[in-house]
């Protein structure tokens, strides 16, 4: 296993001058040609230059992204959350986040400069869009990512040939939902996806599947709760990188947090017939905070994928490390195997 850390926030450029970049992280990858494109999350926060207020940027659909003021000293808000502003009746984000295309020709250096920018444009956008995951499918590629805004949190999908133009296809799943990942081909001609709705006082932070026949209507909604891991507390799982497929299964990277949000990621393995079927999954963490960029930042002790390169032996997992930058870990497959437990002769 090798870890290095490849995009800093600080080497981001904000999109005008009054704001400031405090996160590039939760990046998608494939490649395109003869390039690696990668769809990052950046988060932009606006300059705080107002003694008396707290200036909160957000997407409005007659202004664009406008700034909200929030009282700062207001007993009706709560600000013990450096990420979220609540009263009684809203909560804000202060920060809003867009995606941002970076290009490489190795997979480590990208060009910081020169990415397309897609900024959040409708009322399910509100608040930002984040944490893409990037599916090839024939010739097209289709993105699912997150949307926040007063209207809840929903999947929405995008489709391009091209990385230049995007085509928005609206959402696939009603509010509350996030961590959705759809296979890289049919399986028994049907689209396959994997998703996490928010709960209600009742149920757990599970891994969901759905199955689709045209890539918008999403049904056979089927709980997974053998994705759950044993090894240690776990109070949500959640899909990361899109799954790939091996002679065993598909395997599937994604994520474990405990009550203190601590993140790590681990592995299953699929039938490959029946995805709802898991075979295996890890027997202890697979890449786990480390390094003092994985441990310190924004949100301390967060590793977060949202995609990866399979190269047959060797698997490169792209990940968001503390909710500020981008990292990237070599595996080996003898690795993966030895994580989930399976013997490979």
């Amino acid at each position: 296993m090798e870890k290095q850390l490849i995009i800093e926030a600080s080497s981001i450029k904000p999109t005008r001058p009054d704001f400031e970049v405090i996160g590039v992280f939760n990046p998608a990858i494939t490649k395109y040609r003869n390039e690696y494109i990668m769809m990052a999350r950046v988060a932009e926060r606006v300059k705080q230059t107002d003694d008396n207020f707290i200036l909160i940027p957000h997407y409005s659909h007659n202004e664009g992204i406008c700034i909200h003021k929030l009282p700062k000293n207001s007993p009706d808000f709560d600000y013990s959350d450096r990420r979220i502003i609540k009263n009684c009746n809203d909560s804000f984000l202060t920060s809003v986040s867009h995606l941002r295309i970076f290009k490489s020709v190795d997979g480590i250096n990208f060009d910081l400069e020169n990415g397309i920018i897609i900024f959040p444009d409708n009322i399910y956008e509100e608040y930002g869009i984040e944490d893409p995951r990037i599916t090839k499918l024939d010739d097209a590629f289709y993105v699912t990512f997150t949307a926040v805004s007063s209207n809840g949190i929903n999947v929405r999908l995008m489709k391009t040939t091209d990385f230049v133009t995007f085509k928005r296809m609206g959402n696939i799943f009603h509010s509350d939902n996030k961590d959705c990942v759809i296979f890289p081909q049919k399986i028994n001609g049907k689209y396959f996806a994997l998703h996490r709705p928010s709960i209600s006082q009742f149920g757990k932070l599970d891994i969901w599947t759905a199955t689709s026949e045209n890539l918008s209507d999403w049904g056979n909604h089927q709980i997974m709760p053998g994705a759950r891991v044993e090894y240690q507390e776990s109070i949500r799982v959640g899909a990361g990188a899109v799954p790939f497929l091996t002679d065993k299964g598909f395997v599937v990277i994604y994520h474990s947090a405990n009550k203190h949000h601590n993140y790590h990621l681990c592995a299953m393995l699929l039938d490959k017939d029946d995805p709802n079927i898991v075979l295996k999954k890890s027997t202890k963490p697979l890449i786990k905070p480390t390094e003092q960029y994985e441990m310190s930042g924004f949100v301390n002790n967060v590793v977060f994928t949202c995609g990866l390169i399979n190269k047959d032996k060797d698997v490169y997992v792209y990940y968001g490390v503390c909710d500020e930058n981008i990292a990237m870990c070599h595996l080996t497959m003898q690795e993966i195997w030895n994580n989930l437990g399976v013997d490979v002769l």
